[in-house]
């Protein structure tokens, strides 16, 4: 039996972050209910990241212009780069306030169980940033988990002859932490104590 329209989008919606079947199906209907106001601006709004939104080469970051606007903007400093795991990461730096640097985003982490090596990060890219644009400190922002922590370590080996400061989060990331689930006032402490 051929699946309706309303049970596909329901489907859809349960593979996402923090939904599971029922409360797909709450917002689907609650999406039905209020089709003019949320559906269509919803979809709208969808199909313009679609057509839009591309990752920046220099960062990572996604946005509608390249490079993204964290990259163009001149205000920042772009001495220092702030080294995270993924967007999400980045995003929750941006929202604490904390950081007037730049970003790189490294796709992931290194990790023996999952196969993720050197090669399947964005680290030439990180390492040719630095080469040409005169990077003073790198800000290792990885999670405080045991593939974070190597991935920290491995940075700091691979980049210790390049004349940089190399720091890490401090206080307030508690270990076993994700970025993303950090309230604004922690991340704050954990920039202005790195070490």
């Amino acid at each position: 039996m051929r699946e309706t329209e309303i049970e596909i989008l329901i489907r859809l919606f349960s593979r996402l972050p923090g939904f599971g079947r029922r409360s797909a199906r709450r917002v689907v209907l609650y999406l039905i209910k209020k089709k003019e106001s949320q559906m269509i601006p919803l979809a709208a709004a969808m199909q313009d990241v679609i057509d839009h939104v591309q990752t920046c080469p220099v960062c990572g970051n996604p946005d509608t212009q390249t490079p993204c606007a964290i990259c163009r903007d001149e205000k920042r400093d772009a001495g220092v780069i702030c080294v995270v795991q993924d967007v999400a990461d980045l995003w929750a730096i941006e929202r604490s306030g904390a950081f007037r640097g730049r970003y790189h985003v490294l796709g992931g982490l290194l990790s023996a169980i999952e196969g993720t090596g050197p090669d399947e990060l964005r680290l030439p890219a990180l390492e040719k940033r630095i080469r040409e644009t005169g990077v003073s400190e790198l800000i290792l922002a990885l999670p405080a988990t045991v593939d974070g922590q190597t991935t920290g370590h491995y940075i700091a080996e691979r980049f210790r002859d390049m004349n940089l400061k190399i720091s890490s989060l401090a206080q307030g990331i508690p270990v076993g932490g994700e970025l993303d689930y950090l309230d604004d006032g922690t991340i704050q402490t954990a920039l202005r104590s790195r070490r």
